[in-house]
């Protein structure tokens, strides 16, 4: 089979396109041939390393924690009627050397979940964004552990970079949940695909004042902020939380320091909480993958144009340039794929 490897850290220079023997799953494990594979920052991320040029911990790795196709074999202890079924898999890579960027990956069975009738594009865009993101409506005091239809009823949620990957997926996500939606913008352009993906309100924070839009919107403040660049942003979030509001940071844009009024975060007991989607707590990252593989097989959240997440694809070959167009914040979702038909 084909598939993406690198044997030393390094830019995207590193990644070669080889032959190797396709896997055998082992106990607990499942042998799925990849349709799609999803590109994450944290893929390009760790390829990079600290520099040094190091080997990674297996002394080789295959890219990709996401990814969507079909099961073809089954390890000891797993139900072999999951052969033939379309699944989608999360955090393939995490700790284990097998990904996605490849024709064939192995992976716990947990880690595979079923897809039914929803596309190869959507199953491989869903783990990292939108296992963030429900992590990050879901660490408030005041928010639901569980989503689904109706949980964020009355809640207001502010959605800080509604046009990424993780944004668009937060706001398909709170929108689902029947929250009302703010998300925060760069340009005219990126406001529409904010919109698209369902956000209830928009607002251009070059253009606009973001306190005051959001202030017009929520008098009584937000209920919980997904937020990208919290060094840039700290200060307004802490200008609009409403009582018992907390700040779910996933990303460290715009800077890797945050300086927060203290004092005016006492009185509304407001929460400053982290968020890495690979070591969330067991019990809530299963609740996640159950919520988010519900909202796919109810037809809640989507990919492509018209839910705001442009698709941009490269065949296995060129996952280099994946890469980059990741590294480069190229707007949407950037696909790798691994075989045809």
């Amino acid at each position: 089979m084909k598939a993406i490897v690198y044997d030393r850290t390094g830019d995207s220079s590193v990644l070669e396109l080889v032959d190797r023997p396709v896997p055998e799953p082992g106990p607990g494990e499942v042998l799925v041939r990849v349709a799609v594979s999803g590109v994450n920052p944290t893929d390009w991320k760790t390829r990079q390393g600290d520099g040094s040029g190091a080997a990674p911990p297996y002394g080789w790795q295959v890219p990709g924690q996401d990814g969507a196709g079909v099961v073809e074999r089954v390890g000891t202890g797993v139900d072999a009627d999951l052969v033939g079924e379309r699944v989608w898999i999360w955090e393939a890579a995490w700790r284990r050397p097998w990904g996605t960027a490849a024709e064939y990956t192995t992976v716990p069975v947990g880690q595979a979940v079923r897809l039914g009738d929803a596309s190869f594009d959507l199953g491989a865009g869903l783990g990292i964004p939108f296992l963030t993101a429900h992590r990050c409506l879901t660490v408030g005091e005041t928010m639901p552990r569980h989503l689904q239809a109706g949980a964020l009823t009355d809640r207001t949620v502010l959605v800080q970079g509604g046009a990424g990957a993780v944004g668009n997926a937060a706001v398909q996500l709170a929108r689902w949940a029947d929250a009302t939606v703010i998300a925060t913008v760069s340009s005219p352009k990126k406001a529409q695909l904010a919109m698209a993906a369902g956000a209830s309100h928009v607002i251009d924070y070059r253009r606009q004042d973001v306190v005051a839009e959001v202030r017009k919107i929520a008098a009584h403040g937000v209920d919980a902020v997904v937020e990208v660049s919290p060094s840039r942003n700290a200060a307004i979030d802490a200008q609009v939380l409403a009582p018992h509001a907390a700040v779910a940071m996933y990303a460290d844009d715009g800077g890797g320091e945050v300086t927060l009024p203290v004092r005016p975060m006492m009185a509304p007991n407001a929460r400053w909480q982290f968020v890495l989607v690979y070591t969330v707590p067991a019990v809530a990252k299963k609740q996640t993958v159950d919520d988010v593989a519900e909202a796919a097989a109810e037809g809640a959240v989507r990919v492509g144009d018209d839910a705001g997440l442009p698709l941009h694809y490269f065949p296995l070959e060129r996952t280099a340039a994946a890469h980059e167009a990741v590294r480069n914040a190229t707007v949407g979702k950037v696909l790798i794929t691994p075989t045809e038909g």
